[in-house]
């Protein structure tokens, strides 16, 4: 009883996410100037190291709101 219900807040989340990150993808994310791209044939490496900077100061902004403690 407990695995199923876990896979199902498995399922959910990974669902969130997934929208979550196609939402962010049409917003630029990814994109943003300073993320690393490099196309070579068949071959395409990227990098988004200002995405993830970003990504971080922002959760890290929520996170300190969310969980601040009086």
């Amino acid at each position: 009883m407990d695995l199923g219900r876990m896979l199902v807040i498995f399922g959910g989340v990974m669902i969130a996410a997934g929208l979550v990150v196609m939402a962010m993808s049409r917003l630029g994310f990814g994109r943003l100037p300073g993320d690393i791209s490099v196309q070579r044939g068949n071959f395409t490496f990227s990098f988004p190291i200002v995405t993830s900077i970003v990504l971080s100061l922002v959760l890290t902004i929520i996170l300190n709101l969310a969980l601040r403690r009086r």
